[in-house]
Order: C-alpha cells, then sequence, then structure tokens
C-alpha cells in the first residue's frame, strides 16, 4: 500500500489498496471526516459540502468503480469497506468522524461494525440499515407517484456509463423536495460496473446494538428512498445515537437545507 507524503494536504491523493488505485479529495480544516458518497456507482462531486469544510477537514472518497479510481470485479460492500479502511488507515489521524450517504451509509455501517474502534463518530445520512422486497417497493411507489417511474427504470436498464449518467440526470428532481433548475447543473455521473453489483439485500438491524461509536442520523422529510422511517429504526436500533430531521428535503439534505445540515454535524462533532 503507497503512503502519500501528506495525506491530509488539500487537494487529491492517490493510495494503492492491494494494488487497486483509490482516490481521495481532502478540503477544510479541523477535524477529520471521510465521506462515502452514494450509489453504488455515484462520483463524488455532488456530495460536496463547502460549509461543512469550515469547519472540519473532508476527505471525499472517489468509490472504487468510479471517476479515475480503480476498477475490480467484486463491489460488494466487503470491497468498499476495504478500500475506505485503506484510506483511513493512511490518514495518520488517531480517530476520524465517517459520513456515509445512502449506499455510502451502508459502507459506513458495515465499517462501524467491524472497525468501530477508528472512529470519533458515525454520521448516516439519509440512509437505512435495510433493504429488500418492501425497503424497494416503498421507493418505486413514491417514484411512481413522482412521476419519475420511466426514467427511473432507464437508469436501471443503462448499459453504459454514459445512459446511466444521462438517465441519472433526468431523474434528479424525485431526489428533492423542492427542486431547483439551478441543481440540473450538479455534477452528476454514474458509473454502471458498480451499480450492475447487485448483491443480497442489506440488513444489519440485528446488529445495530453493537456500533459503540457515537452516533448522529440525518433524514430528510421528502426523501423518497431513505427517509424518515429508514432513519428513525437507526435511532432506535443504535444506543445514544442523535436524530436530526430536515423538514424541508429530500435525499439531498446538504444542498437543500446546508445550514441546518451543517449546524447538525458541528454540534456532534463538537466544532461548532
Amino acid at each position: 500500500m503507497s503512503i502519500p507524503s501528506d495525506p491530509l494536504l488539500p487537494g487529491t491523493h492517490t493510495v494503492s489498496v492491494g494494488g487497486v488505485d483509490q482516490r481521495y479529495h481532502v478540503a477544510g480544516a479541523g477535524p477529520v471526516c471521510v465521506v462515502h458518497p452514494g450509489g453504488p456507482g455515484l462520483g463524488w462531486e455532488y456530495l460536496r459540502m463547502p460549509d461543512l469544510e469550515r469547519h472540519l477537514t473532508l476527505v471525499y472518497l472517489e468509490p472504487i468503480g468510479t471517476g479515475r479510481s480503480g476498477r475490480v470485479r467484486d463491489y460488494g460492500l466487503g470491497t468498499y469497506v476495504r478500500f475506505l479502511h485503506g484510506v483511513i488507515e493512511q490518514l495518520a489521524a488517531p480517530s476520524v468522524y465517517l459520513l456515509g450517504h445512502s449506499h455510502g451509509g451502508f459502507v459506513a455501517q458495515r465499517y462501524a461494525l467491524s472497525r468501530g474502534d477508528r472512529l470519533a463518530g458515525l454520521i448516516l445520512f439519509d440512509t437505512s440499515p435495510v433493504t429488500g422486497e418492501e425497503f424497494w417497493t416503498e421507493a418505486m411507489a413514491n417514484v411512481q407517484r413522482a412521476g419519475y417511474a420511466d426514467a427511473f427504470q432507464r437508469a436501471l436498464a443503462a448499459v453504459d456509463d454514459e445512459a446511466f449518467t444521462v438517465a441519472l440526470r433526468e431523474v434528479l428532481p424525485v431526489y428533492f423536495a423542492h427542486y431547483d433548475e439551478a441543481a440540473g447543473v450538479l455534477p452528476v455521473r454514474g458509473w454502471i460496473a458498480p451499480q450492475r453489483a447487485g448483491g443480497p439485500p442489506f440488513d444489519v438491524r440485528k446488529n445495530l446494538g453493537d456500533i459503540a461509536a457515537p452516533t448522529l442520523i440525518i433524514s430528510g422529510a421528502h426523501d423518497f428512498i431513505c427517509g424518515p422511517r429508514w432513519g428513525r429504526m437507526l435511532h432506535e436500533g443504535i444506543p445514544g445515537s442523535r436524530f436530526v430531521l430536515l423538514e424541508e428535503s429530500g435525499h439531498m439534505g446538504h444542498l437543500e437545507q446546508p445550514a441546518v445540515f451543517t449546524a447538525a454535524i458541528t454540534g456532534f462533532a463538537g466544532c461548532t
């Protein structure tokens, strides 16, 4: 595993994990918080949080299989956890905060259960402790009601990166409570290989009580896929966790209510 000369210098870094490149991007100042985007198969740029960078050193992962990070055959959660740990090992910090958004929240939960000793705190943002039939039936019903069922199916059926990206941008409004056309310029890009990985439904409900790291859960009240029901399930299962509901947000609360979002995290991390 290669070691950058200064792994927390602002800018872009690459470390080798098992001979595969893993890129990450550093911005901001303060306690270290590693940020894992959603997807799987989404680029990291949509999750940029400049307000939070004023309080924390954010280490944005460029997930394996996306951007200029390397490609692998197995995009299961174990692979994401291994590459996440490879970055955390290089940061020269005794402990870090870990923020996982959506699918990145699945990775973060798995990491907290296996390597919680490395975490100063866990931030689960618009995610769930379980997927499966009930989860997806509810999400698809919300997509249908919003009028984006056809676009969503095009995203699921995409056969290459470009088609996947085009479909993602078309369905973008369903990710917001109040979609602003200006949000259409978001640098949303998708890579098909991780999105196609599949695998068994995610379910850590029976293990939530084993998460010992201080935990903050943030849910958007209008999130079509990982709404408050799932956030409260996390809150009820993780001892001592905090729950924050973003009343005017969908799946992108860091964009729709950045001040409230930032205050919740800085208060949790003690860096207000």
